[in-house]
């Protein structure tokens, strides 16, 4: 356990109503790493590692690092197809509720109109302010607006002490970062970034907070190696802020980078496996290898992103997808498939997901996982009678993972087991009555011959809530 050095009972802050609803939103990746489009986010440290497939691929492409290098993609990312609107009306249809964008990630690149560094997309590249279109455009639109950053990863990125690539060149310096060591890369650099490298990542938040005022901020993994103080700051900033406006905001860390009690703990393509009492963020990316556009993706399936948002939810999570558009800033044809048909499985079941909140146990069935916490690519679909389970008002919902056949027993509604009693059972999707008994073996549902929808089937019970 972390023991934290600054008075942070000093910040108040609640979870905001709106994000415990929301239940699932969506962002995205999209800067100049886009432009090679190769292997994943971190090309443009990759690149520069002597024999990594990165490396390799960019010298056979582009050219040796030292002829070519990062900042010379720059004038490659036009973003000529990037709409805003377009995106929020892809997001909207796909049922998300916030929505949001990577401001900066660890290379260096800002992707906001910026007075303190002349590297960002407003001045560079698409000579657009990325973040500024996207906050109005999703704002207007009802959607909360997300912003993302990873900047503090930008200390020891990139080899700034060797001389023979641009990465030393200090005319190149608000790019590429400070000169550092190789030693400076990693959770745990040696030396820890400087105080003016930690003054410069405090300031491009706060001007972030200052001209765009977004209603979450999404801190990526080694926030530790930033100083308490700075980290306190920003945050205290940013809720300070929040409160004079009557604004609702929040933020996410990883780990253990904030107290528990200033934000949302956010886990990386990964899932809790038992219900929490408190809130909790997954962030996982359409494809199953890479958080930005490559040429050859990976693109996961609607059905399994439907049984993971449902999963998700169940043990009092969000889901926040992340989404890959091309450099050309257009989403991809597959990804906006899998995005509509998650918005067409919502439009039926969504009254199980917006505004639900976890029952006493969040489901049963076959399928058991034993650790705490586990990696996104080690679980396998799931199994005829794995069931999830959501509540909101005097209505249960038992969502069915995988369609069981003619009939489904629902053993935590047991009669010698379970408090609640069961007076309705809808099928939604499904028109028809359908017959069901509660006896001690459980809940018996009968289930038409025809299923309602592509996958993860919904039971709305209205249940007794003086006995709940």
């Amino acid at each position: 356990m972390i023991k934290f050095k600054s008075d942070w009972s000093k910040i108040k802050w609640n979870l905001p109503a709106w994000f415990y609803d929301a239940k699932f939103g969506i962002y995205c990746h999209f800067g100049v790493y886009c432009v090679p489009a190769f292997d994943n986010e971190w090309y443009s440290h990759n690149m520069y590692v002597a024999g990594h497939k990165a490396n390799l691929y960019h010298t056979e492409k582009y050219g040796h690092p030292s002829k070519f290098g990062y900042k010379d993609f720059i004038p490659m990312f036009k973003a000529e197809k990037f709409d805003a609107d377009e995106w929020a009306k892809i997001f909207i249809r796909a049922g998300a509720k916030f929505a949001g964008i990577v401001a900066e990630h660890a290379d260096g690149f800002a992707m906001w109109n910026s007075d303190l560094t002349r590297w960002c997309a407003a001045k560079m590249g698409p000579k657009r302010d990325i973040v500024g279109e996207v906050q109005e455009s999703f704002q207007r639109r009802g959607l909360k607006f997300l912003v993302t950053f990873h900047h503090q990863w930008n200390w020891g990125w990139y080899p700034t002490d060797d001389k023979t690539v641009d990465a030393s060149n200090p005319a190149f310096s608000g790019l590429y970062g400070f000169c550092t060591p190789r030693s400076a890369f990693g959770m745990n650099p040696n030396p820890k970034p400087n105080r003016d490298f930690q003054i410069l990542w405090m300031n491009k938040i706060r001007e972030v907070i200052d001209n765009y005022f977004p209603d979450a901020i999404y801190f990526d993994s080694r926030l530790q190696v930033i100083d308490e103080d700075f980290r306190f700051k920003i945050i205290e900033y940013y809720y300070n802020k929040s409160r004079k406006s009557g604004r609702e905001t929040l933020v996410t860390y990883k780990d253990e980078d904030l107290p528990h009690h200033v934000g949302v703990l956010t886990i990386e393509r990964s899932r809790m496996t038992i219900l929490k009492n408190h809130v909790w963020l997954q962030d996982d990316s359409i494809d199953w290898k890479s958080w930005c556009y490559v040429q050859n993706p990976h693109f996961k399936d609607a059905g399994r992103l439907v049984d993971q948002l449902v999963d998700v939810i169940s043990k009092n999570g969000i889901l926040l997808l992340n989404v890959t558009p091309k450099a050309d800033g257009e989403i991809p044809k597959e990804v906006k498939r899998v995005l509509f048909e998650i918005g067409d499985w919502l439009m039926i079941n969504g009254e199980a997901i917006y505004g639900s909140r976890p029952w006493r146990v969040f489901g049963e069935g076959p399928t058991c996982l034993s650790d705490e916490i586990v990696r996104e690519e080690v679980i396998s679909n799931f199994l005829p009678g794995d069931i999830r389970f959501t509540r909101k008002e005097d209505n249960l919902y038992a969502i069915l993972l995988e369609w069981p056949g003619e009939k489904i027993i629902i053993k935590s509604l047991a009669k010698d087991m379970a408090k609640e009693r069961v007076h309705e059972v809808v099928l939604l999707g499904f028109d028809k009555e359908i017959a069901w008994q509660q006896d001690q073996n459980g809940l018996t549902v009968y289930l038409p011959p025809e299923r309602p929808c592509k996958y993860a089937y919904t039971l709305r019970m209205k249940i007794d809530k003086t006995v709940e």
